[in-house]
């Protein structure tokens, strides 16, 4: 077990680098096992989901060469093409080894995904697609495993009925050794999985994404090594960027890449947040006090889920009410609890919709009460309490709230941070943050 004793309001200045990013980092080591040839991955974060993940991939046969952030796979043969169950629950993005194990291997045995366990995830989007190119799919639930195999698989024509990140990317990596053409309808526009594609296309593959959120993939016969260097991570620069705003503004942020981070760009202008860049470096910093906002969540090109946590942090001191209206998974509030610990005025509210099919992202269950709506009311002083983290985003949230409050706070289920933050406390402590690790 980690914990952190983290001692609020200490000054915070000095430069933070943005990682490379962990949505994209993952599907990469994936992907690289679609080829027999070397593949080397470049700024790739040092953090326990990829730790898991190459162990996943030695598993299955791949070799693998780490060197700080660059990785070297080379996945010469497939020797074993089953996922245990201790793997998957260490590795939520476990499905999607059915794309180059069925490619490679023709069969696939894998487990229902973890994680994070945020909302559902319906994997059912990933295993259609696969079906219509060919896949026999069947899911046991005696053993909580997909057993899949194929003849070989074809193109064809799905159309996803909702936004799915990785689903999206599950059926682009099925489709680049498919015999003939994929065409993808209603795929997801996240700039993670165009630089996916980038990968992709650097080991031979033909992707082209069209208007109308439409992919294009030519299968092609075999693929091959390549050297690709993943963006940085958005998540990590709003998380970073939310800090910088709140704590006075003199964090500089290297490696930031703006363009990918638009419509958080466009909130920050409109609660009275402004930035600069200047050698490479960027810094937010608010002009003339914080304003209230209203933010609902929504697929890429809409403001992700995984921002609203740090979001709603700068919202507890903005001046008036500020609502968060969750529509991509359920359950992504696990922070409030922790929050109204420490003095936020935060309450649940019924937000107005006409149609839960098509306001929300995941699958409704009328069997679940859902509460996908926060209204937050500030400016409110936080004070220091016994915390605990319940997943990968909420974590960084409570640790940004205990940066900025009076007293020396307690946060226990520190190690959901290190599955996505690299170095996480370490790069705090460099810009000034008062904190202490004890693992027991």
């Amino acid at each position: 077990m980690k914990r952190y004793i983290i001692k609020g309001k200490n000054k915070l200045s000095g430069e933070i680098e943005i990682s490379g990013s962990k949505n994209v980092a993952v599907k990469a080591v994936i992907a690289a096992c679609l080829t027999e040839e070397p593949v080397t991955l470049q700024n790739i974060p040092e953090i326990s989901d990829i730790e898991a993940l190459l162990e996943v991939i030695e598993s299955i046969g791949a070799e693998v060469k780490r060197s700080g952030r660059e990785i070297t796979i080379e996945a010469k043969n497939i020797s074993n093409t089953t996922i245990t169950l201790a793997e998957g629950a260490r590795v939520r993005t476990s499905s999607m080894f059915l794309s180059p194990l069925l490619a490679r291997a023709k069969k696939a045995k894998v487990p229902n995904p973890q994680g994070c366990r945020l909302g559902a995830r319906p994997i059912e989007r990933h295993i259609e697609g696969l079906e219509k190119m060919g896949a026999q799919i069947n899911y046991h639930s005696e053993d909580g495993y997909y057993y899949a195999s194929t003849n070989g698989l074809k193109g064809a024509t799905y159309r996803f009925e909702k936004n799915t990140h990785t689903g999206t990317e599950t059926l682009i990596m099925a489709a680049v050794l498919a015999v003939g053409t994929t065409v993808l309808e209603n795929a997801a526009e996240e700039h993670e999985i165009d630089d996916l594609i980038s990968l992709l296309n650097k080991m031979g593959a033909k992707i082209e994404r069209q208007e109308g959120r439409i992919i294009r993939i030519e299968g092609v016969e075999k693929l091959h090594g390549t050297t690709h260097e993943i963006v940085s991570d958005s998540n990590e620069l709003v998380t970073f960027a939310s800090l910088a705003l709140i704590s006075g503004g003199n964090i500089y942020l290297k490696n930031a890449q703006l363009q990918n981070v638009k419509s958080f760009l466009d909130e920050v202008r409109q609660v009275g947040g402004e930035w600069e860049e200047n050698e490479g470096k960027v810094r937010f910093f608010l002009k003339n006090g914080l304003n209230p906002s209203s933010i609902t969540t929504a697929p890429e090109p809409g403001f992700k889920t995984d921002w609203q946590g740090p979001w709603a942090i700068l919202m507890t001191q903005a001046n008036g009410e500020s609502t968060i209206h969750e529509t991509i998974y359920e359950n992504r509030f696990g922070y409030v609890t922790e929050l109204k610990k420490m003095g936020a005025k935060i309450e649940y509210f019924d937000p107005e919709v006409e149609d839960f099919e098509s306001t929300y992202n995941f699958n409704h269950d009328p069997n679940t009460m859902y509460q996908q709506a926060i209204r937050i009311s500030g400016p409110t002083p936080l004070h220091n309490a016994v915390l605990n983290i319940t997943d990968l985003r909420a974590g960084a949230t409570v640790v940004i709230a205990a940066l900025i409050a009076d007293g020396e706070s307690l946060i226990s289920g520190v190690e959901h941070i290190d599955r996505g933050y690299e170095k996480f406390d370490k790069r705090l402590q460099d810009i000034g943050a008062e904190i202490r690790v004890i693992e027991e």
